[in-house]
């Protein structure tokens, strides 16, 4: 070979080299913006980025399969009355009020499309969509089972119906929340 065809050879490695840094690097600033906070968490628990990117991606694709669907206007008027039933609860009993809030949450999912698999999975699941409250909904359940054992007061359970009612919000698209009854660009998944 001549100097000419390794010096076009050796830019060709270059060129593909560059690109595909540029690939990976903005495919991983894609996945940090539309995760937040659960891209950093996801990067923790799995011990590096790679893996933690993978993980994001197969849960993209999971919820992507899945029947993602905005409520029925009626639904979501009687899950908005049983919301308040339940923040109406938590005067006489902190408890139950937290177990019928977790309850409806279950419900309004599986009204939503999500599959009620383990906790673990509906959090993965909830954090593609709805990556900003994700972590309310483990700070609540986190709460609520240090309750069942008696390791959880009054304030910490008022704390956990804060971190619902953000979900709950999002969820059904009350203000504060965002509205996913109206899915936004990047929910291109959700079925109408």
């Amino acid at each position: 070979m001549d100097t000419t065809t390794l010096i076009i050879i050796a830019a060709v490695i270059v060129i593909v080299a560059i690109i595909a840094i540029a690939y990976v690097q903005r495919r991983s600033k894609n996945l940090r913006e539309r995760f937040g906070p659960e891209y950093g968490r996801t990067v923790e628990e799995s011990g590096g980025r790679l893996k933690a990117e993978s993980e994001l991606r197969q849960r993209e694709k999971r919820v992507e399969a899945l029947d993602i669907r905005p409520l029925e206007p009626d639904d979501r008027t009687r899950y908005i009355e049983r919301w308040r039933g339940a923040q109406a609860q938590f005067v006489d009993d902190p408890g139950a009020a937290i177990a019928a809030a977790d309850k409806l949450l279950g419900e309004v999912m599986v009204a939503r499309g999500y599959p009620m698999s383990d906790f673990e999975q509906r959090a993965a699941d909830l954090s593609v969509d709805h990556p900003e409250v994700v972590e309310h909904y483990r700070a609540a359940h986190e709460i609520a089972q240090r309750h069942e054992r008696s390791q959880a007061g009054t304030e910490d359970l008022r704390q956990a119906m804060v971190h619902c009612k953000a979900l709950f919000e999002d969820l059904v698209g009350l203000p504060g929340g965002r509205d996913s009854q109206t899915p936004a660009p990047e929910d291109r998944h959700v079925r109408h």
